[in-house]
């Protein structure tokens, strides 16, 4: 009888134990179900659809070769339009509807921080969000993974390397007036703090300006020969350009928000000069490296456009939830993904990224960059990373 009963017990709980397994939301025998918010129809539009397509090209290259532990990868994509409230709706769509198992790659400071209590309440990791905040790892929470420099230790470390390189003697900052332009702001108060220096001029602008007149005749006014750019892509273009035009020529840093192609090809010749911080670097077709010249064309074949380096991360973002998914093993549940990141090592990729590591309280990859600067119509990269 006792055996009966013993028998009887192991079988309820080896069924709940089943049905435990079977509750993980976005996993199935088949597949595993990522969401990804992207801006595909804002100022960021051009962002957006390459981080979708990078994302997809590395789908599609898992899902030939069987998925991970023979679940097939399924990505379901949503539009903020670049706007944080249209994030949350995006959120609460993939999330309670499309049952996603993590959110991968969502773009943009304000947008994943409008989107992740959303996320959190339902136990949804924010995996490697294409925003390089410090909110993405900090404060710590157990649900957050990120994997780029921030824009904070961006600037903080590239800022007196670049000034002491042209004998700047005056700096000044044009920033967009949110979490992600004041991060770029604040880097660089740091850095003129610990010199012994601050902002000569300190000017900002709404997300989705397009006149920057006022800003430009302010920096010129105050005679900065040195400015900290919290610009993306329009507010880039539109600062350089305004600034040439009045014969305000300063040295122009930009963070990895600034590091796109983008900016020569939509500026043109006026963009010479400009330097940014960043990491990986742009694939373009005729690089000197085969890999990137390779992986380049293998991307250009499948979606008739070239590549960029966001292109370049949503692969590597996909790329390094597909090697901790397999680490985690044939039970993939948000726990079991969450030890498998406490020990994980992404190795340096073919585009010159760090190794990145990870661990139960590291939640940032590395927080090292490099510089490039545009130099007849295309990014060069000029520096090796800045140790801090």
């Amino acid at each position: 009888m006792k055996l009966h009963h013993l028998a009887a017990l192991a079988f309820a709980l080896g069924t709940s134990g089943a049905a435990m397994a079977q509750a993980q939301q976005g996993v199935t025998k088949d597949t595993i179900t990522l969401g990804s918010i992207q801006d595909l129809s804002g100022p960021l539009a051009g962002f957006g659809k390459q981080v979708r397509f990078g994302m997809m090209l590395r789908v599609d290259e898992a899902n030939e070769q069987g998925g991970v532990d023979g679940r097939k990868l399924e990505l379901k994509v949503e539009d903020s339009g670049y706007d944080p409230k249209r994030a949350v709706l995006a959120a609460q769509k993939l999330v309670n509807q499309d049952k996603i198992f993590m959110m991968v790659g969502h773009i943009g400071t304000a947008q994943n921080m409008a989107a992740m209590p959303v996320q959190f309440a339902k136990n949804i990791i924010n995996f490697f969000p294409v925003t390089a905040a410090r909110e993405m790892y900090e404060p710590f929470n157990r649900l957050k993974y990120a994997f780029a420099a921030t824009y904070y230790d961006q600037i903080r470390q590239a800022l007196p390397v670049l000034m002491k390189e042209k004998g700047a003697k005056k700096v000044c900052t044009i920033y967009q007036d949110d979490e992600f332009g004041l991060e770029v702001e604040r880097g660089g108060e740091a850095a003129l703090k610990k010199m012994g220096m601050e902002y000569a001029e300190k000017t900002s602008f709404k997300r989705g300006a397009t006149d920057f007149s006022s800003q430009v005749a302010k920096m010129k006014s105050a005679g900065c020969d040195f400015v900290v750019l919290g610009t993306i892509i329009r507010e880039t273009i539109g600062t350089i350009g305004e600034s040439r035009k009045t014969g305000f020529n300063p040295t122009f840093l930009g963070s990895s928000a600034a590091y796109t192609d983008l900016i020569h090809k939509l500026g043109g010749k006026a963009m010479d000069g400009l330097y940014a911080t960043m990491t990986v670097q742009n694939p373009y077709l005729d690089e000197a490296s085969q890999p990137i010249r390779f992986w380049a064309t293998k991307y250009k074949t499948k979606f008739n456009e070239d590549p960029t380096v966001f292109s370049v991360y949503g692969y590597d973002i996909i790329d390094a939830f597909i090697r901790a998914a397999q680490k985690a093993g044939k039970n993939l549940t948000t726990d079991s993904f969450i030890k498998a990141m406490d020990t994980m090592v992404i190795p340096p990729d073919i585009f010159g990224s760090p190794e990145s590591t990870f661990s139960p309280t590291k939640r940032l990859g590395n927080d090292i960059s490099r510089m490039s600067q545009i130099q007849d119509g295309k990014w060069k990269v000029v520096s090796d990373y800045v140790k801090p």
